[in-house]
């Protein structure tokens, strides 16, 4: 009887935990979907306040402070959540606020060093970096946000530590892009110009730091801040610290060079004009990845237990289940912003941005198939191959920034959008590859190939009827509605919906369509 009991309670256990990450991540999708929400906003109301020159100025302007930043965090930012609770835990409070202090320290130096640098050093940079003076200025203004922006990142980090999912809802997904919101909303109401919402831009983001700082102080008291939170009394880690963080900056280095040098690169070949006609519509590419990145925060613990257990086919059963959860929710967003590319660019960004239709279309199929095929990075990871990680970062990379090298100077913007493209398909396959290779994971689940192809068949369909009536684009965001929820329904029983969401077959419509 007993080994009935055990035999039978392991696919229960399977099945409550994928539940449980499933419903879990929706929560936190949904917050996600908020901030990202409001940041596209502001982020349409930008583009079409500005004159594609200014926003072009903007935007290149951000990506180097977005540069900066990464360079001032040094891969510190991980640090906090690594080894501030286990300090905690320990009770070891001063070097818990050794490592608080270290990070902070490096990052504000850092940063800040390199924004009076370029402040200081501005005749050089001008005549040998920037003949847009323009998008000199702005960036002397906006190069001070690099140190704040770290320091924020961090901040979150030790929210995540110290206080509640909610206060971090609050503070991620609402009140910070409420704030940018309030300053754009300002802008356009008062008629300012580039400059005033650079420097709105950078007080925004040093008031929201100052504040939770202040409420950062508020929840560590407890942890005797006044007698460990002395210079003289703290202990750095640093040889526990900088041997877990210097390694990982190969993420940081992907991320750098495939989503920041291409603009560099499209300044430097072309100009503002290119640069602003990608990066209108990046962002809006980049919603394809909300429900992967939301997704990973819950899988990545889930599936570290499994592996600590030896369950290596619980772990492929997560992996893909969580697959297609992420390919199928993510479908209404790439239904828009691949078979719809062309009428969603001109609704949002007028007709002045009509070429950009195609650079959203790659992308948004880039960033797609990216998280379509699941969390094969984390669980790389989970199983410890970092040297493959890593290894496969640089090289992806590396190989983003020789493709662009080849292509911008002749294609300009489209030629920065292939080569990301190209970069994130070839890059997934090969992590893809690095499962079946490294961890026993199938390459592609042949359970699941139904997903997909209704998938394609629904994205193809609504791309030829855009292509061959040209529907108004009301109509056409109807079509691609309906494409979504037959995708969903279609596929209602391999994402077990019954199970992870009951609730849902309570409503007379959900049931219908669900049931």
């Amino acid at each position: 009887m007993d080994s009935e009991t055990s035999t039978i309670s392991k696919p229960i256990q399977k099945k409550s935990a994928t539940r449980v990450q499933i419903r879990g991540s929706s929560l936190l999708l949904s917050g996600k979907f908020l901030s990202r929400g409001i940041n596209m906003l502001v982020d349409v109301l930008i583009v079409r306040h500005l004159t594609q020159a200014d926003f072009g100025a903007f935007a290149y302007a951000l990506s180097i402070v977005t540069i900066v930043k990464i360079i001032a965090t040094f891969g510190m930012d991980r640090a906090i959540t690594r080894f501030v609770p286990i300090y905690q835990e320990q009770k070891e409070y001063k070097k818990m606020f050794g490592t608080v202090f270290m990070v902070f320290a490096m990052m504000l130096t850092l940063g800040l060093a390199m924004a009076l640098m370029l402040n200081g050093f501005r005749t050089y940079a001008a005549e040998a970096f920037f003949s847009d003076q323009q998008a000199l200025a702005l960036l002397l203004i906006m190069i001070f946000l690099a140190p704040v922006q770290a320091v924020d990142e961090s901040i979150i980090g030790l929210f995540a530590v110290f206080a509640s999912p909610k206060a971090i809802f609050f503070r991620k997904n609402v009140f910070g892009p409420l704030l940018k919101l309030g300053v754009v909303m300002l802008l356009i109401a008062g008629g300012g110009n580039v400059f005033i919402l650079a420097w709105g831009q950078l007080t925004v983001g040093v008031l929201v730091v100052l504040i939770y700082i202040v409420l950062l102080i508020r929840l560590m008291r407890p942890l005797a801040m006044r007698e460990n939170f002395k210079l003289r009394s703290m202990t750095v880690p640093w040889r526990e610290v900088l041997p877990f963080t210097i390694p990982l900056l190969s993420s940081d280095l992907m991320y750098l060079l495939m989503n920041q040098m291409d603009v560099v690169m499209l300044k430097y070949f072309q100009g503002v004009l290119d640069v602003a006609s990608l990066r209108a519509i990046q962002p809006i590419a980049k919603m394809n990845q909300t429900v992967l990145l939301s997704f990973g925060l819950l899988f990545t613990p889930l599936a570290a237990r499994m592996f600590a257990r030896g369950d290596r086919e619980g772990i492929n059963k997560l992996y893909w289940h969580n697959a297609i959860w992420i390919a199928v929710a993510s479908f209404p967003v790439f239904a828009l912003t691949f078979s719809l590319a062309r009428p969603i660019t001109i609704l949002l960004f007028e007709e002045r941005y009509a070429d950009s239709a195609v650079f959203l279309a790659l992308l948004s199929f880039g960033y797609y198939f990216n998280a379509a095929l699941g969390q094969n990075g984390l669980t790389l990871k989970v199983y410890g191959k970092l040297r493959y990680s890593v290894t496969l970062n640089i090289m992806a990379g590396f190989a983003n920034l020789g493709i662009n090298f080849l292509l911008i100077p002749r294609y300009g913007a489209l030629g920065a959008a292939i080569g990301t493209t190209v970069t994130l398909v070839l890059h997934n396959i090969f992590k893809q590859a690095g499962l079946r290779l490294g961890t026993g994971i199938s390459i592609f689940d042949p359970r699941y190939r139904r997903v997909y192809i209704i998938i394609i068949i629904a994205a193809v369909s609504v791309a030829l009827v855009q292509t061959l009536v040209e529907p108004p684009v009301y109509i056409s965001i109807g079509l691609a509605a309906i494409a979504s929820l037959l995708v969903f329904r279609l596929n209602r029983h391999l994402l077990n919906v019954e199970e992870t969401f009951p609730e849902l077959l309570r409503l007379p419509l959900m049931r219908r369509l669900l049931g």
